[in-house]
């Protein structure tokens, strides 16, 4: 039973409402939704109360707005129904295509149930995730997170391709926590915690080059594997080199660092790419930097004036009155940590950082091996994303062996970073899963606008397969595609329908002169 939908209106209008004629509005609603409630308990049935991001109602976007407290507010109401007629079989989910926006839901979910005193189920998914790589990693991202916090009691992975391909994907989400309870021991936190976990706010840094700060966080590749680094070597990270014309093509998804181990690249470098190397060869020369132990940098009078990198291990909290010492030294961290439940040692790392002032900025480091590829997919995107979403971390470094292709890698690099919004390098979709409503070939389709479009950086395209759902569902997005009868299409900008039934033959291009009349449109290079 979705809220949004049930006996209220989704007609995006603003309302003003006095405490009285809110009341009113909830006792209508709950003349209407107590006859289920009734008959779901004489049955012995249960219920599953599911918020959507994209389906708030009016009137709750009218007192609460487009937020996470919205959602939770929203299904509250239709839980105190229940609970006041004696019904608890329930469970709750909060759905968004905005991983950010589901996490931060669910947390202050849980947190409401324990103000209240009733703790139910919870049902997690990220509604609209998309196909491919994309879906994979921002299911990861907003399920994942959760379950590393301990919430979570069913999960629907929701892609855009044949419903058999869903469930390898949550089962592989939930296997992994099998063992979880066996991770090393986490020093508590004995302090406020220094962050909010219900709003997003990025930890503050100094800025140190281009790392920290405001800079959208950087991506660090490693290529310490290699005996000889050769301008060829670059392509897999965002780097072409044109012999002929003497010129490094540098994509939107370029990478920002290499880590060579110790080999220094003996060809000039694109301007745009730093390299990292073991400060035991390293030497004093532009676009390359060192990177040491703790000890070994405090030790060191080899250092770089303009930036160096510095590992530390997340469990190591001893080793802080040694960071404190370096603090004022043009350093960023790279933080690593072996521990099974990495990414809740490192999240404590952080709020040992924020709790003692120290503003130095972090690269998260993690290492893979022995993975196919979903699965390093997966696991990568629950890690980064959990502290990402979080405001975590001023880059990420992923290190693999025996898993993965560095094309492969880099690119799920770059999708974590747009998963958690906090770098954006491509076009993102917003895409329902198939269902009986569709009316066209969803894949087809957004395979269609997706060989289109997908030079259009930043932008949100939302294809929906039907008008029940569609609008609601892709309020996020800046255009939309959506189903409305048999070959007809009604075309969106935001939230407003401005093209009816469009045939579907022609829908694709006028999705694109749609684009183009708003100035949003720029050729593909």
């Amino acid at each position: 039973m979705n809220p949004g939908n049930y006996a209220d209106k989704k007609k995006f209008e603003t309302h003003e409402y006095t405490d009285e004629s809110y009341a009113e509005e909830l006792k209508r609603i709950r003349e209407k939704f107590t006859p289920l409630v009734l008959l779901c308990k004489e049955k012995k049935r249960a219920m599953r109360i599911g918020t959507n991001h994209g389906s708030l109602s009016d009137r709750i976007m009218s007192r609460y707005g487009d937020s996470p407290l919205g959602m939770v507010e929203s299904a509250l109401e239709f839980v105190q129904i229940c609970e006041d007629n004696n019904y608890f079989d329930l469970i709750i989910s909060m759905k968004s295509s905005n991983a950010q926006v589901m996490v931060q839901a669910y947390r202050l979910l849980v947190a409401k149930m324990l103000e209240r005193g009733k703790i139910y189920p919870l049902h997690l998914g990220v509604t609209e995730a998309g196909d491919g790589e994309d879906g994979r990693i921002k299911s990861a991202v907003g399920i994942g997170t959760l379950l590393e916090d301990g919430i979570g009691d069913t999960i629907r992975v929701s892609l855009t391709e044949e419903p058999e391909f869903e469930i390898p994907v949550a089962k592989k989400l939930a296997e992994r926590y099998k063992n979880r309870p066996y991770h090393f021991d986490i020093a508590p936190i004995d302090f406020d915690l220094p962050y909010n976990p219900f709003e997003y706010a990025r930890r503050k840094t100094k800025p140190i080059l281009n790392i920290g700060d405001h800079h959208v966080p950087v991506i660090v590749s490693d290529l310490s594997q290699l005996n000889e680094i050769k301008p060829a070597n670059l392509f897999a990270y965002g780097y072409i080199y044109n012999i002929v014309d003497d010129k490094w093509t540098i994509k939107d998804q370029a990478v920002d660092y290499l880590y060579t181990g110790n080999i220094i690249p003996e060809f000039e470098l694109p301007g745009t790419l730093g390299v990292i190397v073991e400060h035991e060869v390293w030497k004093n020369q532009n676009q390359v930097y060192p990177v040491f132990e703790i000890d070994d940098f405090i030790e060191s009078e080899n250092r770089s004036e303009v930036i160096n990198f510095v590992r530390v291990d997340a469990g190591e909290l001893e080793n802080f009155h040694r960071i404190k010492t370096i603090s004022d030294e043009p350093v960023v961290l790279v933080l690593r940590s072996d521990n099974t439940h990495c990414a809740a040692e490192m999240r404590r790392f952080f709020a040992e950082l924020m709790h003692r002032g120290i503003d130095l900025p972090v690269i998260i480091q993690n290492s893979y091996k022995d993975f196919d590829n979903e699965t390093f997919q997966l696991y990568s995107a629950t890690d980064f994303g959990t502290l990402l979403i979080d405001g975590m971390g001023d880059g990420i470094c992923i290190r693999t062996k025996n898993c993965s292709t560095p094309q492969l890698t880099t690119s799920t690099g770059f999708g974590i970073l747009q998963a958690t919004r906090t770098r954006i390098s491509k076009t993102e979709y917003i895409s329902c899963p198939s269902c009986g409503r569709t009316l066209f070939d969803l894949q087809e389709t957004t395979a269609k606008i997706r060989a289109k479009t997908n030079h259009l950086k930043g932008l949100k395209i939302g294809i929906m397969g039907c008008i029940v759902n569609g609008p609601g569902e892709m309020a996020d997005a800046d255009y939309g595609y959506v189903g409305v009868g048999k070959g007809k299409i009604n075309l969106y900008k935001e939230k407003t329908v401005v093209r009816k039934n469009v045939s579907e033959d022609e829908a694709v291009q006028a999705l694109i002169d749609l684009i183009k009349e708003h100035g949003d449109w720029v050729e593909e290079i």
